[in-house]
């Protein structure tokens, strides 16, 4: 009889402890069903796990309940309502209770215990011995606040973000990009001040980070602290494997703010550093050409040209412009662009009044279209009527559209009226 009775509790206890495992397992898979669909991007299936989870589970973690929506409506879009459920995931973390893992060996001892007339105390794991909770809790709440200041930012709630920031605790500084975030947040609420002080804090934390000084850089160029830019600059270069286009970006900031002298000081450090960039030589020679200085603008585009020859053309030009007539057409004669060739050509030899060559490029002009283009038809036509070939001067000179040209090409017709008319006056 005893025998059989124990046999009956024995069945009733196994088959409440299944009852009770399966309520369990009941509650985790839809909890961990809704964080499967999160991390599948099914954010609709995902609250309809939650919203299962919180209708059928009293007792439920109420932590990873308000995070997966936090994250949901962060993913959304749903800025204002991830607030909201970051915050109520932050006071469900101030009340939960965590508890010490159990290891395999424990669980083992434990369902032993349970068959057992006398329970043994078990003794603390080695997990046990190094939990705590409370670290647990802070973390959990410092990566949250992390979030918060995500959605705060995409809000454009930047002073939020900041504070978000500062809540987060260890996290919050834990990387240099947060300063720069801090930095971009001050910058955009137009607290300037705060802005460069956050970059200098991140700075003596993560003296390794060049990206801070990046970001200085600029907010001092934008506050016209020139110097100072220039200073952060040149620090920044120490730090990171710069190029040319760097040294570049710094020029052309200092000319746009009006800063000549330093932009040409910047591409002079920089042509030593890159001697064989030709952008450097082309812009460096842009910068003398504005303060009159053809001559050392010529020679600097004509070292360009040296490590790309598309700036060949340009240097001629210069030398054209110059006077120094003979190298350009030096420069010319290297060029492999045959239509811009011809043209530049052409322009060369009105320079040196040499209009009987001008007149041996006419197939040349033809084979290139470039009678297309008035500017050379009326050189030609000019040639013509300079070498008194009347009759094809006039035939090009009637083509001309252009009206500015045109009214040149008037008094030119009637000049070679009245050459014809008086010969003798045209001698």
């Amino acid at each position: 009889m005893l025998k059989k009775t124990v046999q009956i509790l024995l069945v009733l206890l196994f088959t409440t402890l299944t009852l009770f495992a399966k309520e369990e397992k009941e509650a985790i898979d839809h909890m961990a069903l809704a964080t499967m669909m999160f991390y599948d991007g099914n954010y609709k299936k995902a609250l309809s796990e939650l919203q299962i989870a919180k209708d059928e589970h009293i007792d439920m973690d109420w932590l990873k309940y308000h995070s997966i929506q936090g994250m949901i409506s962060l993913k959304e879009d749903k800025y204002t309502q991830a607030i909201t459920s970051f915050n109520a995931a932050i006071n469900a973390a101030y009340k939960k209770v965590y508890t010490a893992p159990v290891s395999e060996q424990e669980k083992k001892k434990y369902l032993f215990s349970v068959f057992s007339e006398k329970e043994k105390k078990l003794n603390p794991s080695i997990n046990e011995s190094v939990f705590n909770p409370e670290k647990l809790r802070r973390d959990k709440i410092e990566e949250l606040y992390i979030y918060i200041s995500q959605a705060y930012y995409r809000n454009n709630q930047y002073l939020q973000t900041v504070k978000a920031l500062n809540k987060a605790g260890k996290k919050g500084r834990s990387t240099a990009g947060y300063f720069t975030l801090r930095a971009e947040c001050y910058w955009k609420a137009n607290d300037k001040a705060n802005a460069i002080s956050a970059l200098s804090i991140g700075t003596k934390l993560f003296p390794k980070d060049a990206t801070l000084l990046k970001q200085k850089f600029y907010y001092f160029a934008e506050l016209k602290l020139y110097q100072a830019s220039i200073e952060a600059a040149k620090l920044y270069m120490q730090k990171v494997p710069v190029n040319a286009q760097e040294y570049i970006s710094l020029a052309q900031m200092l000319m746009g703010a009006g800063e000549h002298m330093e932009a040409i000081k910047i591409l002079e450090e920089a042509k030593m550093h890159f001697p064989t960039s030709a952008k450097v030589y082309v812009l460096l020679g842009h910068y003398y050409n504005q303060k009159d200085m053809p001559h050392t603008t010529a020679h600097l585009f004509e070292q360009g040209s040296y490590y790309d020859r598309k700036y060949l053309k340009e240097a001629a030009e210069m030398y054209r412009r110059s006077g120094e007539l003979s190298h350009a057409l030096y420069l010319n004669s290297k060029m492999s662009n045959n239509a811009e060739k011809t043209k530049q050509k052409v322009a060369i030899y009105v320079n040196r009044g040499e209009f009987e060559k001008i007149i041996g490029l006419k197939d040349a002009l033809n084979r290139y279209a470039l009678l297309k283009n008035d500017n050379m038809r009326y050189a030609l036509a000019y040639a013509y009527y300079v070498v008194k070939d009347y009759e094809k001067a006039e035939t090009h000179l009637k083509k001309i559209q252009d009206d500015e040209l045109f009214s040149k090409a008037t008094v030119i017709r009637k000049n070679i009226e009245k050459c014809k008319v008086s010969p003798r006056e045209c001698m």
